[in-house]
């Protein structure tokens, strides 16, 4: 499989945080979900794709250098960040023609036709817009020059479910015009990642913790809870981490059938992308 984005032993250091060699890949045709605590290193990870920050390791986008070719390779991209790079005291056709100036192959008709799907009004000042609108706007803005690679950091962050779920569905429509089309999107609402994402990177304290098909994910792995006998009775080689409560113990298990198998006793339930990430981070070993 084919990568748009290639990274490998990427670190970088501040006082007092540090990425620490993370490779992994964003496959053509794809979405991949980068998940992990405030803090973990994901926009410190979307930072260095993006060559704002400077980093030591490589990173290949198109499978090309991203620092040797960045104008060349900025060409194919379109980024949403938090913060927003869209003037408040300007309207949307306003930015549209800002927008022409940067990328050669800007399309203003697709931009319009956006701005009425999403009903984004041309004539009305960014600052009198929902935050809703603001990020269909920003979205607009990001795919009207038909990008192969879209980087997003918390796009759906603050939305209410109606404009997540419409946000969403941009996205997938965006993937279907173009199969060799990827988006890498980081995110604190996991539940958005279990609908669309086909991969998952974690990412805690500087560290990948692990670089797993969603499928793979939901379907394996599981939440076990147990008062403290049968805690006791549990293999520690059979579960990742666990977590005492008040009453019982929860366990994070990456097999639920053979976990099930050799303890019957022992309740097991499916376990979300959040319960997951929670009992990585929050767990004892």
């Amino acid at each position: 499989m084919e990568n748009n984005i290639e990274i490998k032993n990427v670190s970088k250091k501040y006082d007092k945080f540090e990425l620490k060699n993370i490779s992994f890949n964003v496959p053509k045709g794809v979405i991949v979900g980068l998940i992990g605590e405030n803090g973990a290193g994901k926009t410190t990870t979307i930072k260095s794709i993006l060559n704002i920050i400077n980093f030591k390791g490589d990173i290949k986008i198109f499978g090309k250098d991203n620092k040797k070719y960045e104008k060349t390779i900025k060409q194919d991209i379109g980024v949403v960040l938090d913060d927003s790079f869209l003037s408040d005291y300007l309207d949307a056709k306003g930015i549209g023609k800002v927008m022409q100036s940067f990328y050669k192959n800007w399309n203003e008709k697709k931009y319009l036709e956006y701005l009425q799907k999403f009903n984004l009004p041309s004539n009305k000042m960014v600052k009198d817009f929902s935050s809703g609108m603001k990020m269909k706007l920003k979205i607009a803005a990001a795919i009207s020059h038909s990008p192969k690679l879209l980087i997003l950091d918390e796009p759906t962050s603050g939305l209410d479910p109606v404009v997540r779920n419409e946000i969403l569905d941009i996205f997938r429509e965006y993937m279907l015009e173009d199969e060799e089309r990827s988006i890498l999107m980081s995110t604190h609402i996991t539940t958005d990642l279990e609908h669309i994402s086909d991969y998952i990177v974690f990412i805690n304290k500087g560290n990948i913790v692990f670089d797993m098909p969603t499928m793979d994910l939901l379907d394996n792995y599981g939440i076990a809870k147990c008062d403290e006998k049968n805690f006791e009775k549990i293999n520690k080689d059979d579960y990742i981490k666990y977590r005492k409560e008040k009453y019982q113990y929860e366990l994070l298990i990456n097999n639920r059938k053979k976990f099930k198998s050799k303890y019957e006793n022992v309740n097991i339930d499916k376990a979300s992308i959040e319960d997951i990430m929670l009992l990585n981070i929050k767990g004892e070993k």
